[in-house]
């Protein structure tokens, strides 16, 4: 996540009408190129190009839950400053109660029915007090929350989230619902499962989620700064630069949890037992597809390129080695005269683009719900700087995009994160002055 990139809007969006999505077809048409062969890259570039489809999406966004009251925030203060509201996350506890979970990233849990006409959230956990946020630092803070699989029978819910006694220090604990009342969870009840220290205060991941087969995965962001200067993304003794993949149901000596027999580095010298996949600089929100079981990923870029990943078993993607299709070589390093032949093993993205189109990539979810027929199947992504989504769609039979089309909003709008309720309908979250920050998709008007 890089919520600390924003620029001039009306400038950006100048510069997108003169390259478009073209440069985003040329790059994953290179993916099929000899390295260095331009020349062919750009003729098959054309080809795919009529072959993917482009065309806008005409869909209707608004705001959602208008008339929400969020108790506790406030803006601006009685002091005058203004405290925006930052919904970081749109979920919901898979317990057919139909409730909607909204967490801040100052640490705030809200809670309420599932309803546009609501008018009143309940406080579901205030975690402030141990929560570090700061517009400075504004990658770290509460970054993920994740209901478990059994919910509804155990009351058990995990988040991810900055220390704010310890610099730079990222938490990934359990919490459990008070006893007496299901819109309010027990504060004295965390169990701390993994602490991540990191050396800079960027990347720091944050989202967690349950996949098919009942374990917990995390996505941890490569330690931050620049380049990746401490070399995490290709180290499997760190958990950084990772997806991890733990049992939150067992626990095995010396943890707070049980690292699964099968995940793919137990029985590697010297590498972490937790890490599911490596290679990656900073995913910013994976989900699995509610119907294939595939798990994607925004990994942010630096220089150049951002991606989207399809997660598998012992994947490396790259970092700090390749950024997307690319050779990486920081901005001050001179670049060689050929791209390098890419390292066996390493996987490509399934797609990605240009830093002339965006430059922070919000990875999103593939859409499963009924209310808009026309987006079944695709994988929504947003791009935080530049304030565009769409709508991806992929063959993984032939392993090709087929679509990737822009869905217009009336203004841009830096996405900082989707979500779906539970029936599967999707919503985007923004910063705001006003605590509307929470938009919905819906059909064509």
């Amino acid at each position: 996540m890089k919520l600390h990139a924003w620029m001039n809007r009306s400038v950006f969006c100048r510069r997108l009408m003169g390259f478009g999505l073209v440069i985003a077809i040329a790059a994953v048409a290179t993916a099929q190129q000899p390295a260095g062969s331009q020349n062919a890259a750009s003729d098959v570039s054309q080809d795919r190009a009529t072959d993917i489809d482009t065309r806008p999406l005409p869909l209707g966004v608004e705001i959602a839950f208008p008339n929400v009251n969020w108790p506790g925030w406030e803006s601006p203060e009685e002091s005058g400053r203004s405290v925006d509201f930052r919904p970081i996350l749109l979920t919901h506890a898979g317990d057919q109660s139909n409730r909607v979970f909204v967490p801040t990233q100052r640490g705030v849990i809200y809670v309420f029915a599932n309803d546009q006409e609501t008018t009143q959230a309940e406080v579901f956990l205030d975690l402030k007090s141990i929560v570090s946020y700061s517009p400075r630092m504004n990658e770290e803070g509460f970054l993920g929350m994740a209901f478990h699989p059994d919910y509804a029978s155990n009351g058990e819910f995990f988040v991810y989230y900055t220390n704010k006694h310890r610099p730079h220090q990222n938490v990934i604990a359990r919490y459990r619902v008070s006893q007496d009342n299901p819109n309010i969870a027990d504060p004295n009840s965390e169990e701390i499962l993994l602490v991540l220290d990191k050396p800079f205060w960027n990347h720091d991941g944050g989202t967690l989620g349950f996949g098919p087969d009942g374990f917990l995965y995390i996505a941890v962001g490569d330690g931050g700064a620049a380049n990746d200067p401490h070399k995490h993304g290709q180290n499997l003794s760190t958990l950084l630069g990772t997806i991890l993949r733990i049992d939150v149901d067992n626990k095995q000596e010396g943890l707070a949890y049980a690292i699964p027999a099968d995940n793919p580095f137990v029985d590697v010298a010297d590498a972490r037992g937790e890490i599911w996949a490596y290679g990656l600089r900073n995913v910013w929100r994976f989900a699995f597809d509610a119907e294939t079981g595939l798990l994607w990923a925004g990994d942010v870029g630096q220089d150049e390129w951002e991606e989207i990943d399809l997660i598998v078993k012992g994947g490396n993607y790259g970092w700090n080695v390749r950024e997307g299709l690319h050779h990486f070589v920081p901005k001050r390093r001179r670049r060689p005269a050929q791209e390098p032949k890419k390292p066996e093993g390493m996987i490509d993205p399934i797609w990605e683009y240009h830093h002339d189109i965006g430059k922070s990539i919000t990875g999103g979810f593939v859409y499963r719900g009924k209310n808009i027929p026309e987006l079944q199947g695709a994988y929504l992504y947003a791009d935080y700087v530049s304030g565009q989504i769409w709508a991806l769609w992929y063959d993984t039979d032939s392993q090709q995009v087929t679509a990737n089309r822009e869905i217009p909003l009336p203004e841009s709008i830096p996405v900082m994160s989707f979500g779906e309720d539970e029936q599967g309908e999707a919503y985007f979250t923004t910063f705001s002055l006003e605590g509307q920050g929470i938009y919905r998709l819906t059909p064509r008007q």
